[in-house]
């Protein structure tokens, strides 16, 4: 997959910065171009000339441009470093530079463009044991993961320091191969594509306070609109009330009834080319919320008047286009095929994936999924399995079959 390949090799402050020569070295002999983008910091390290010599390249390290002889192109580096890359590789990646992602600081030419690029981003994170160790920057590099960023992880070994323990480099071939893993995961036959999908719970309020929803923790749904993302669609995620990072170039709409993911459905639904509906939307909602706090004394809660929400799914598939894919889910603990099937046939949907309690791995709050796609053509497929990540690709797969 590096064969014609774009990479853009950011190279921060620390010792190991010496090791990305070998580094662009290989990743030529793979097949790919690579341009350097360097920190101030990791010029004290190696020199740029010494970059610029084996990429073949000129290096940047300047967000101005300063040496460009034209004043239209000061100022435009980072777009178009951004819009070139097929893949952005921060190998070594400093603490501090993971900290300035996951807060998205912007204050050098890296940083500027790793904000701007919408193609996968790779960080090998690079430092002393203990600030490896240290919460802050495990928290830093748990947040990147779950916006879609891939994290290489270090090895253990002695550093420069004398410190045994985590935080060393990979060594090259393993930078390589898991660059071209990446880049064989991330194909970007999504390009012109838009892509909508919802996720989470939905809360109906008792009054306040109180609320009737379910758990629901949105993995799935954010999941689906990462991979969808990451193959190059304009993805807009409506979500429900979770505490998750959104992933990178998504664009997220926050709701927190059925009444509010339904207006934002609709409104969003006409202009995309796919609806993946992934959220457990709430089929019941009380018919007249307390306007404050029922005090128990009272005992209001003893009985609640509750009437059905909204069917979104329903309504976006007796309005839905031709040209339109709609995906629902079905989350079922008996009957399941058969409620599945009867689900697709009811909603005019184009595929059903189901879930079941019944498996173990799978559902509510968990790492991994076990789904059964059911289709308009009859198709049933059960896949095994596997992390949620993995499940909305192979969902995706089968969406693009369709199109």
């Amino acid at each position: 997959m590096l064969k014609g390949k774009n990479i853009v090799l950011g190279v921060t402050g620390g010792i190991a910065a010496y090791k990305s020569c070998y580094l662009v070295r290989e990743l030529k002999k793979a097949g790919a171009a690579v341009k350097v983008v360097m920190t101030d910091a990791a010029t004290k390290f190696v020199s740029p000339l010494t970059f610029s010599t084996l990429s073949e390249n000129e290096v940047a390290v300047d967000l101005w441009n300063r040496d460009q002889s034209t004043s239209s192109e000061i100022g435009t580096r980072h777009i178009d470093l951004a819009q070139w890359a097929n893949l952005l590789l921060i190998a070594p990646a400093s603490a501090h530079t993971a900290a300035k992602l996951t807060y998205g600081l912007a204050d050098n030419l890296l940083t500027v463009i790793a904000l701007a690029a919408r193609c996968p981003l790779v960080l090998a994170p690079t430092m002393d044991a203990d600030m490896f160790l240290n919460d802050t920057t495990q928290r830093n590099l748990a947040v990147l993961r779950e916006r879609g960023v891939f994290v290489i992880p270090p090895v253990e070994g002695e550093h420069a320091s004398g410190l045994v323990g985590p935080g060393r480099l990979p060594e090259i071939e393993v930078i390589v191969r898991f660059v071209d893993d990446v880049l064989d995961r991330t194909y970007e036959d999504f390009r012109s594509v838009s892509v909508l999908v919802t996720a989470g719970p939905t809360f109906e309020p008792i009054d306040p306070v109180r609320y009737i929803g379910n758990r629901s923790s949105g993995k799935m749904g954010f999941s689906l609109a990462r991979a969808a993302a990451q193959r190059g669609a304009t993805v807009t995620l409506v979500t429900g009330p979770v505490h998750l990072e959104t992933p990178r170039h998504v664009r997220r709409v926050n709701v927190e009834t059925a009444q509010q993911m339904h207006n934002a459905v609709v409104k969003e639904a006409p202009s995309v080319d796919v609806v993946v509906m992934a959220a457990a939307v709430a089929d019941y909602a009380p018919a007249e919320p307390a306007p404050a706090k029922i005090k128990k004394e009272t005992g209001k809660l003893e009985a609640i008047r509750l009437i059905n929400t909204i069917d979104i799914l329903k309504s976006l598939g007796e309005k839905k286009k031709k040209s339109t894919t709609l995906v629902g889910f079905a989350l079922e603990t008996e009957n399941e095929l058969d409620n599945a099937r009867g689900k697709l046939q009811a909603k005019n949907a184009d595929m059903i994936v189901l879930n079941s309690l019944n498996d173990e791995g799978a559902g509510f709050e968990s790492e991994t999924n076990v789904v059964t796609i059911l289709t308009r053509d009859g198709k049933t497929e059960r896949l095994p399995r596997q992390p949620k990540l993995d499940v909305a690709n192979a969902i995706l797969d089968r969406v693009r079959a369709m199109r």
